[in-house]
């Protein structure tokens, strides 16, 4: 694929396989290294990447944020201007061009400075920026024209979240008939259902779309513009981050109220888990650990690791005392509501050692600030992110304590499962597609992996919890459930291909004009 216009050509990549090519251009208003709030940045990084590297041509487009541009890595002007209507005013747009580090994925950035430059993506001081529907039916459209002016051919457009999900129906409704546009499918994918670009009906003008569009089947929720379901209503495809969460949301559980529009989609719904970068989270390269170690030498370099972060967190050097890890936001969504009910008997009357990093909710501070001070030699706590000690912790600590009350896909859990932390988990959403509860059966037949519990109370996971101990009693057990672990395949090789296929299909459905099911991925 020849990308040029104006005042650059992008990088030609050659196929490694004997099939064609796929030509896939990813839209996302996140992407590390150039900007990041939750997990979506990861995916949309990741992904490009390994799609380069399985010989197919990827490019990645998002806003030229102030984040982005001052990343540290270089963003060049094109000398390409655009201009697209936003309600009944137009607006004036550059395109800036990049690379991902250690990759020749290129890069495309949309500046605007009067809509990208601020402080932070979304919000200030807690606060939604009032003009958000705005700033992304400008980045929505802007992605289209640079197909146009960049000459890109492009098989499938893959859009992610409320922010790009007007490009589907851009595409559908304005773009499909021009000659450059004709043969492009879309693909939607949706990394979390609770964030869906919600607005006031009026921002209806600022797409540009007929108002016959803004109906309950379509654009319209409640009287409110909605992104997400407008991404859902007319994407070619959808997809979401695990199988077991694209069949939650499905129900009222876990749809947020958009579950009847994905029952009607369900034909053309996937689920694929995210994969992990093992070039970052690998115990037998990570320059952040204590010692390094593979699953043949991980009983002895786990042990130095524990004892490390047992020493930097303050905690009594014991060996023999079971080491549990929690990373992540405090808040209910993440369980720690049960965990909340169960870590104080629990330090009480068990013989384990805690460590928790993360911040959130003030309710959950207290409670953990509070149980370490009570509890020095039981309870560490960081109350902050910090992506050096999070290794640190998956390396360091025995099991791995995942209740989410939902989780799309997570990641902490392949983490785990990599540097011989076993996890414990609920059981809802990727966390259910990749952990197997050690059971007799499941551990006869070499399959487990960890420990799961499925009901959303405190029993369950205290008595989950309580077996897991009792396992890492049993040094047989436990050694097989962490080469079971460490032997899996989390990579985003592995992911890419399940991609790659969806690709191929939608492409082909809509080259043929036809409405045929997808197949499983």
């Amino acid at each position: 694929m020849q990308l040029e216009g104006g005042g650059g050509v992008g990088t030609c990549f050659h196929p490694i396989e004997t099939e064609p090519a796929v030509k896939i251009l990813i839209a996302t208003s996140e992407a590390v290294p150039f900007a990041k709030t939750g997990g979506l940045a990861d995916v949309c990084s990741a992904l490009p990447v390994e799609l380069a590297r399985l010989g197919h041509e990827a490019v990645l487009i998002l806003p030229a944020y102030r984040q982005a541009r001052y990343c540290g890595l270089p963003t060049a002007p094109m000398g390409i201007d655009f201009i697209v209507p936003i309600g009944s005013k137009t607006v004036t747009g550059h395109l800036l061009r990049s690379k991902l580090p250690g990759a020749d994925v290129p890069v495309y950035l949309i500046q605007q400075d009067y809509y990208f430059d601020r402080e932070e993506l979304y919000r200030l001081n807690g606060k939604d920026f009032t003009d958000n529907c705005e700033r992304f039916v400008f980045f929505s459209r802007a992605v289209l024209e640079a197909v146009r002016l960049l000459e890109l051919q492009v098989d499938v457009i893959h859009a992610n979240d409320w922010q790009t999900g007007l490009i589907p129906a851009y595409l559908k409704i304005e773009y499909r008939n021009l000659p450059r546009y004709r043969q492009t499918a879309s693909l939607f994918t949706v990394h979390n259902m609770a964030y869906q670009g919600q607005f006031w009906h009026w921002d209806m003008l600022l797409t540009g779309l007929d108002w016959k569009y803004f109906n309950w089947h379509q654009m319209e929720y409640y009287g409110k513009l909605n992104l997400l379901k407008t991404g859902l209503v007319f994407a070619d495809a959808l997809s979401t981050v695990s199988p077991r969460y694209a069949l939650e949301i499905q129900n009222p559980a876990f749809g947020c109220g958009l579950e009847g529009v994905l029952q009607s989609r369900r034909d053309v719904l996937s689920g694929i888990l995210n994969g992990i970068d093992e070039s970052e989270w690998n115990p037998d390269t990570d320059p952040l650990l204590a010692a390094n170690y593979q699953v043949d030498t991980v009983a002895l370099g786990k042990p130095v690791c524990k004892a490390a972060l047992q020493a930097e967190m303050g905690l009594p050097q014991r060996a023999g005392a079971p080491l549990i890890g929690m990373i992540g936001r405090l808040a209910d969504q993440k369980g720690f509501d049960l965990v909340a009910k169960v870590i104080p008997e629990w330090v009480a009357r068990n013989d384990a050692q805690w460590v928790i990093l993360g911040k959130g909710e003030p309710i959950y501070h207290e409670l953990f600030k509070d149980l370490a001070q009570r509890h020095p030699d039981k309870v560490a706590v960081r109350l902050e992110f910090s992506d050096p000690l999070a290794h640190r912790i998956e390396a360091g600590a025995d099991l791995f304590l995942m209740p989410s009350r939902y989780e799309p896909c997570g990641l902490n859990q392949m983490y785990s499962l990599k540097y011989g932390t076993v996890p414990v988990v609920r059981e809802t959403g990727g966390l259910a597609d990749t952990i197997v509860d050690a059971t007799p059966q499941t551990l006869a037949a070499g399959t487990a992996n960890g420990f799961s519990f499925r009901e959303d109370n405190p029993l369950a996971l205290s008595e989950t919890l309580a077996r897991a101990v009792d396992a890492y009693r049993r040094p047989e057990v436990w050694g097989q459930l962490i080469g079971t672990g460490m032997r899996q395949d989390w990579s985003w090789s592995r992911s890419a291909k399940q991609y790659v296929k969806l690709y191929e299909q939608i492409a082909s459905r809509v080259r043929s004009g036809g409405a045929a099911e997808l197949a499983p991925v």
